[in-house]
């Protein structure tokens, strides 16, 4: 593995635009995140000084090791943008190479680079010749099912130096809407000499277990299934690790972890906003909790953190209640238990 990660079968919070932020990241750290990645960053936006763009390189000492993520379409940008990334202080620089939304891959930055090759390699070769920290890259298996290049891409990414790969199992053009095909996972794998984390479809403890017996990766990397459930990196290394469940955390912890996710985001962003982006967060922390859809469609309506608050912690107090056989003021079907 890379310097400064020692355990095996790392955990890796994947990179996410506009939900990986430093607060994310740090609350996947507290629950058993080995590996953070920062939102990833434009490298037009870092050389022409956009304060969004430098405020995402923002790290913090409890958060190592962690990668910094660019993605672009020019070399010299990207090779500049890795410079400034550097001088940040993360413990290695990362390439997006698999990013699938329009306004980045139809431009020829992400995943439209698995479209050039070419290009991709030179890219990758220019920034691991222009600084001294490990750099690191992220793919997707190509453009579309008619095209699938990953082990030409990958070959090429080791010949020009990357010293870890992490490969997402669907093409570009299918976003996130197709199982991933961890297939090739396990065969780029058996042709790496770098180490292979792997990603797509990680959203339980089994789907762990299962990826690194099917694959043979080095690692796993989880993005959705984190979203709101930090607890998941913990459940999976217990089960690694034991082969048994942990139990899902109680209510009363959710809340807490979901109110101190507001408290520092309303710090650092303000009340309005960090309520409003805060939403994004909801159903991964509030799932298969009976009458939680009700909560939920109350908790998108709110722009105060008391109010928020409020909502929580009464539906704990009417939950408690309700465990106990006491009342059921939500008025659900015992048993029901809802997504």
């Amino acid at each position: 593995m890379l310097p400064g990660i020692e355990i095996q079968h790392p955990l890796a919070l994947a990179p996410m635009d506009d939900i990986t932020d430093q607060i994310v990241r740090l609350i996947a750290r507290s629950h058993g995140a080995d590996l953070l990645y920062t939102e990833f960053i434009s490298a037009e936006g870092l050389k022409y000084g956009a304060e969004k763009s430098f405020r995402k390189m923002a790290i913090s000492e409890e958060e190592h090791p962690v990668a910094i993520q660019v993605f672009g379409s020019r070399i010299d940008s990207i090779v500049e943008a890795a410079h400034l990334a550097e001088k940040a202080g993360p413990d290695f620089v990362d390439l997006n190479f698999g990013c699938p939304v329009k306004k980045v891959a139809g431009k020829g930055g992400g995943a439209g680079l698995l479209r050039d090759p070419d290009k991709l390699e030179a890219m990758a070769s220019a920034v691991v010749k222009a600084i001294t920290l490990p750099v690191t890259a992220k793919v997707r298996l190509c453009w579309d099912e008619q095209s699938i290049n990953v082990l030409d891409i990958c070959r090429r990414l080791e010949q020009a130096g990357v010293r870890m790969i992490a490969v997402h199992a669907r093409t570009r053009s299918q976003g996130y809407g197709v199982p991933a095909d961890w297939s090739w996972i396990r065969r780029v794998k058996e042709r790496s000499t770098v180490p292979i984390i792997g990603n797509g479809d990680i959203r339980t403890p089994q789907d762990a277990s299962r990826m690194l017996t099917e694959t043979g990766c080095d690692g796993l990397m989880i993005g959705h299934a984190a979203m709101g459930n930090p607890w998941i990196f913990k459940e999976i290394r217990h089960f690694l690790s034991t082969g048994e469940l942990l139990p899902p955390p109680p209510l009363s912890e959710r809340v807490s972890v979901l109110l101190g996710h507001l408290r520092q985001a309303v710090e650092v962003k303000g009340e309005r906003r960090a309520v409003i982006e805060m939403r994004k967060h909801y159903k991964g922390y509030l799932t298969a909790l009976r009458g939680v859809s009700k909560v939920r469609i109350a908790l998108m309506e709110q722009l105060e953190f008391s109010a928020v608050a409020d909502i929580l912690h009464q539906y704990v107090i009417e939950s408690d209640a309700r465990s106990s056989g006491e009342t059921d003021h939500l008025g659900e079907p015992p048993h029901r238990e809802e997504e």
